[in-house]
């Protein structure tokens, strides 16, 4: 697996997806959970066809070692790994991808170097940085009640919140995983069976540290210096970060497109593959 010397000399590793004679620019792609390893993004719907994927196992994920000290897993921290990451790459611009939790990543990213970015797409982000924490999730959450799984689902949302073994905590957590996708069938199943052992609980835990109110407001800051077109999805079935959180977000750019996908949860690549990689290739696209 390739690698790259970060600002603090940490040896981080990233992988390469899709042809590396791709006439396309390449695409870089961050990770959410936090601190979830980046193998269950695949290889986003298909996306890896046409172009070469860039896909960073951050901090005490993946094959990337653990931080020695703690402060490095907050997300401003994880941005200037990236920074190194670009510049390891001789990338003097670059399109970027982000999912969930790795979409405050990007935009601490792209509100320290806004000149570097092409285009910044954003699936499925959360609020927080914003200082909105909307609750369409739970609307959206309660509003499939309806559907099989939702009792056991409900159970163990309200039980995550006390457990601590992890052995206990992968269980629960896979009950409650419906609630995030679209639909209930094999491949979602398939995708979140995985989702327990790629929990990294440290770098969890770090990525909102020392991140205080005048940092906040400094890269909000910063996002309205952004100048390169911006791509926010969300699903009508994401009931882990629902669709609200993206408005917020997409409000923060000068030149922010929000698209809402019907009958999609939190990871739109698995639950509609066919729609998911046409829409971001569209708008890489664009001119």
């Amino acid at each position: 697996m390739p690698h790259f010397r970060t600002y603090d000399d940490a040896e981080l590793h990233y992988r390469l997806l899709g042809p590396a004679d791709s006439p396309l620019p390449p695409l870089v792609c961050l990770a959410g959970g936090p601190g979830r390893d980046a193998e269950y993004l695949g290889d986003l719907g298909g996306l890896s066809a046409d172009r070469q994927l860039i896909i960073p196992d951050s901090r005490g994920t993946g094959a990337s070692p653990a931080a020695d000290d703690p402060s490095r897993y907050a997300f401003p921290q994880l941005a200037q790994d990236l920074e190194a990451l670009r510049g390891h790459l001789g990338l003097e611009r670059f399109a970027l991808l982000a999912h969930d939790a790795g979409a405050a990543v990007a935009q601490a990213y792209a509100a320290g170097h806004p000149q570097r970015l092409t285009r910044l797409i954003l699936v499925c982000p959360g609020s927080r940085l914003q200082g909105e924490l909307p609750e369409d999730a739970r609307e959206i959450f309660e509003a499939r009640a309806h559907e099989d799984w939702w009792p056991e689902a409900s159970v163990a949302v309200q039980q995550l919140t006390a457990a601590s073994d992890m052995g206990e905590v992968r269980e629960l957590l896979f009950a409650a995983a419906p609630l995030a996708y679209g639909r209930w069938d094999e491949p979602q199943r398939a995708h979140a069976a995985t989702e327990g052992a790629q929990l990294g609980p440290v770098p969890r835990a770090g990525f909102w540290q020392g991140v205080d109110e005048q940092l906040r407001l400094a890269l909000l800051a910063g996002l309205r210096e952004v100048t390169c077109p911006v791509l926010v999805l969300t699903g009508d079935r994401d009931a882990v970060a629902g669709m609200r959180a993206g408005e917020f977000v997409a409000e923060s750019f000068p030149d922010a497109r929000v698209r809402p996908l019907h009958e999609v949860g939190h990871y739109p690549w698995v639950d509609e593959p066919a729609l998911f990689a046409p829409l971001v290739e569209d708008f890489l696209h664009t001119t």
